[in-house]
């Protein structure tokens, strides 16, 4: 039962974040071609576009936080575990304890900020996108990473189980 609802999540989590990516990334790079163009062939610069690829490099930073902890390529120091190989499986959960931690933080103030971003209706200088956009990013890879901590820790407990078994 909770590997099919985690199955699901994967699929839902997998799609927005490959979706979500490809589409800023797009974008971004259609965005800062144009504005090339314009700048060097005819000595005109769009200043939207700059403040859109900062928009969006913050997007894919905190949405690929989601997609790096899926792929298990987040930044790890792993001197112990090389020295005493043993507690590898012990050092894994209380990494992934940490970063659940962490995800509730997120989720936390991340909405508190965002909260705040409402209630005084702040915008962006140029393209005027509503700060509270901006900020519901952090409670949004918040609940995204911690979905997928809890997916790595419930797979790394029935792989360690067949070990066992």
């Amino acid at each position: 039962m909770i590997s099919r609802i985690l199955d699901i999540l994967d699929r839902a989590l997998s799609w927005f974040e490959e979706w979500s990516l490809y589409l800023c990334v797009m974008v971004g790079m259609i965005s800062l071609f144009i504005n090339v163009v314009l700048r060097y062939g005819l000595n005109y610069t769009l200043a939207w576009s700059e403040e859109l690829i900062r928009e969006i490099i913050i997007y894919t930073t905190f949405i690929g936080c989601s997609a790096a902890i899926k792929n298990r390529s987040q930044i790890t120091i792993d001197v112990v575990v090389q020295l005493v190989p043993r507690l590898r499986v012990p050092l894994a959960y209380v990494s992934n304890v940490a970063v659940l931690g962490y995800c509730v933080f997120m989720v936390a103030l991340g909405w508190e900020m965002a909260a705040q971003q409402a209630q005084t209706d702040q915008r962006t200088i140029l393209l005027e996108i509503p700060l509270v956009v901006l900020y519901s990013i952090l409670p949004l890879m918040g609940t995204m990473m911690g979905i997928r901590t809890i997916q790595n820790m419930w797979k790394d407990y029935h792989e360690a189980r067949a070990k066992r078994a």
